[in-house]
């Protein structure tokens, strides 16, 4: 057990603020030049820095932005600021500083105990809070409540601070408390927060009784939120010390490293997936924030990326044990077969509507792999390629065949396994050539040089006026009036 005293001989004194507290480790942590948030990606020129300003600022913060940007991720690594332990009065409800008690108990036990006042630890982890802002939260859950049953089990008044039930702010005290999705919060708890934001002191159902809590005040909010659901009341925007602004990542390549930290890949076999694959996946959600189809205000979460990875990869690994492959290799034909993941997570505008979400889907994935393609082969002449299928050569591809299959078809194209194995110098087996392989083909198809029947077949582009087989684009119109008119 821990005194008061021992406290005291060990020479701490209390009473430093949490934002001090946070502000002191900060300092230590940019002297060491130890990392502050990791495994937050994309935000060290931007986010991060204005973080870092608002605690050593001693402000309380917002984070603004749309879904799947990490802020809550973020928020929570706050955390890490904190001591690793402080001390608080033993069996206190709001966590009392034994060097100056705050509650009418502590205060009573400080006054009888004195230096023999028990003391325990309280640990970093326990000295966050989060609450999700839901439009049936209410003062008594954020502040507190008077208490009938703890009135008359204690033999206080009702009139008296010990029949109070602390909310979840008074819990909080000496730690950071968080709240999640603001604008849903009612316009009348938001008015509850003011005096804890400037003052630093709550008042519980109208009783002359002040508390004036130690809390580090975060929130998050998403900006469509102002005018879709609820917004933000004013005079409590304006005792938000600073205002930080959060982004998607703004290249394909922070936003791969952002998935392949979070998509879920540790599967019964060894995975490997290609670079072009990962890029292609990441350049969907990127084709999906620029289509006017997708509704813009909604955003187009990471977790798109992330899910979809995961379908291509799921896709894969239930092709390499049909097949007894010793890898899980993923294509691009698996991330067509991720359709699903994409359809979940995109808000679509009324043209979208129109179109369908399967048929929007798939043109954001041609959008995505026509990116990459250009990116990797925008100065390689692949016109061998494409004279094959215009001298009547075609070839059959599908997610369900083998990499070996997959790879004796491609073969018949002739350049194609060069060019393939170019992208992919550093591997030579059989799935990631016939994946690489595979890749140039739906490249050539999305930027239209070749075409693909309607039972997967790529055909040359001429070919399908010939036959009077209609191209994909054609068929995907063709699909949309048909729904339209049903």
């Amino acid at each position: 057990m821990t005194t008061l005293l021992e406290l005291k001989q060990k020479g701490l004194r209390g009473g430093e603020s949490v934002k001090d507290e946070m502000r002191r480790n900060l300092l230590a942590k940019l002297r060491d030049q130890e990392p502050l948030f990791p495994g937050i990606v994309g935000y060290d020129e931007s986010v991060i820095p204005e973080v870092v300003n608002a605690v050593l600022s001693r402000h309380h913060m917002i984070l603004l932005g749309l879904r799947g940007q990490a802020k809550t991720r973020l928020i929570r690594q706050l955390v890490s600021l904190l001591d690793e332990r402080v001390p608080m009065v033993k069996g206190c409800e709001i966590r009392c500083d034994p060097f100056f008690p705050l509650c009418r108990s502590c205060r009573d036990k400080a006054s009888a105990m004195g230096d023999a006042l028990e003391v325990e630890w309280l640990a970093r982890d326990e000295r966050y809070v989060e609450k999700l802002a839901t439009p049936d939260v209410t003062i008594a859950d954020m502040l507190g409540d008077l208490d009938p049953i703890k009135a008359a089990k204690s033999g206080h008044i009702l009139s008296s601070e010990g029949a109070i039930h602390y909310g979840l702010l008074p819990r909080s005290n000496r730690g950071i408390f968080a709240i999640n999705e603001l604008p849903d919060l009612a316009p009348r708890i938001q008015v509850g927060l003011f005096n804890i934001l400037q003052e630093g002191d709550i008042q519980i159902k109208g009783f002359p009784v002040r508390l004036r809590l130690d809390v580090a005040m975060v929130f998050t909010a998403n900006p469509e939120d102002y005018t879709a659901r609820g917004k933000i009341v004013t005079p409590l925007k304006d005792r938000i010390g600073s205002e930080i602004r959060t982004h998607y990542p703004e290249t394909i390549e922070l936003s791969a490293l952002i998935t392949a930290s979070e998509a879920f890949s540790k599967r019964s076999l060894p995975v490997f997936v290609p670079e072009f694959v990962r890029h292609t996946v990441e350049a969907v959600a990127f084709a999906a924030r620029r289509d006017r189809r997708v509704d813009k205000k909604s955003g187009v979460s990471q977790r798109l990326a992330i899910s979809v990875l995961e379908n291509a990869i799921s896709s894969a690994e239930r092709r390499a044990l049909a097949y007894g492959e010793p890898e899980i290799v993923p294509r691009i034909a698996d991330i067509y077969v991720a359709l699903p993941a994409v359809t979940g997570k995109i808000e679509l505008e009324y043209e979208g509507e129109m179109a369908g979400g399967a048929a929007v889907a798939r043109d954001l994935v041609r959008e995505g792999l026509k990116e990459v393609f250009a990116n990797e082969f925008g100065g390689v002449n692949l016109r061998s390629l494409i004279e094959f299928f215009e001298q009547g050569g075609e070839v059959g591809l599908s997610d369900d065949k083998s990499a070996g299959d997959l790879l004796a078809a491609l073969s018949r194209v002739n350049g194609l396994l060069a060019h393939a194995g170019r992208l992919i110098p550093e591997r030579s087996d059989a799935a990631t050539r016939a994946a690489a392989a595979e890749f140039i083909l739906e490249g050539l198809f999305a930027q239209k040089k070749i075409g693909r029947s309607d039972q997967g077949t790529y055909i040359a582009v001429e070919r399908k006026a010939e036959e009077g087989g209609p191209d994909p684009d054609r068929l995907e119109r063709l699909a949309r009036l048909k729904r339209q008119v049903n």
